[in-house]
């Protein structure tokens, strides 16, 4: 997926349009126990609860793509036949209405993360009407639709616990003692499912988002998708610092370095 379908799908998630129909959560506490899960409509919510959760949904397709959002291959085979690749295309399919899948799912991700304390992990649907397309550029409004992108956006927040403090009350005009409360952080990782290619589905592909773009979640990847990622974007740093430096040897002087880094902006 480029910025151009990232953006795409991110437009959708606004809580005007009303895009998303279903939303899912599960609540699970530090010693990895599910306290509860929910499952929503958007229409249910009022706008400004459902602007909080689609603030959270965005930010998990947000950062640089490479980095922070890397694309996940799936084999032929785990297409074909894999278990893993059937509970998405399961949940994608039903629309989040089928609880196996669901609660299948929530294990694989509570199973694989490494979040300490509290964390919730949400997920939502969506079918898209993609809009023709009438040039390179301009996408016709109204106009009937080339094909349906039907989708899962998944979120899993941190949840902490505030601080006491002073809160100033606007109604009394007065300031009081605010208790701790818990509150959810932006997302440390997500994923899309499919993937958002050209403007269709890629079943053979999902994004995944990291908010650290040093720490590609192996864990969850093994647990949810069972594919090999790529290397981080850290890691690809170090690695090809590590193979230039071998290559070179006492040939990396600083002339030699300033030239291919200036080859590789220009590329």
């Amino acid at each position: 997926m480029n910025k151009k379908d990232i953006a795409q799908i991110r437009r959708r998630l606004n809580p005007e349009s009303q895009n998303p129909v279903v939303i899912c959560g599960c609540y699970v506490n530090g010693q990895k126990n599910v306290v509860s899960a929910f499952r929503r409509s958007l229409i249910s919510l009022p706008q400004s609860e459902s602007e909080k959760y689609m603030q959270i949904f965005r930010r998990s397709l947000s950062g640089d793509v490479g980095r922070n959002l890397v694309p996940l291959t799936f084999p032929t085979d785990e297409v074909m036949d894999g278990a893993t690749h059937a509970r998405l295309t399961r949940l994608n399919q039903t629309a989040l209405d089928d609880d196996e899948a669901l609660n299948a799912f929530f294990d694989a991700i509570i199973a694989g993360t490494r979040i300490e304390g509290n964390f919730l992990i949400l997920v939502l649907h969506d079918t898209y009407d993609v809009p023709f397309k009438t040039s390179m550029d301009d996408e016709a409004a109204g106009a009937e639709s080339e094909t349906v992108f039907s989708y899962v956006l998944c979120a899993v927040c941190p949840v902490k616990q505030t601080k006491p403090c002073l809160s100033y009350s606007a109604s009394e005009n007065d300031f009081h003692a605010l208790d701790p409360d818990w509150v959810v952080a932006s997302p440390d990782m997500g994923f899309l499912f499919p993937a958002f290619d050209d403007r269709a589905a890629n079943i053979y592909n999902a994004l995944f988002y990291s908010k650290n773009a040093a720490e590609i979640h192996q864990e969850v990847i093994d647990a949810v998708f069972r594919v090999t990622p790529p290397l981080s974007a850290e890691e690809q740093k170090n690695a090809f610092g590590t193979a230039l430096g071998d290559t070179l040897q006492q040939d990396c002087s600083y002339d030699v370095v300033q030239s291919v880094h200036e080859q590789l902006r220009q590329r």
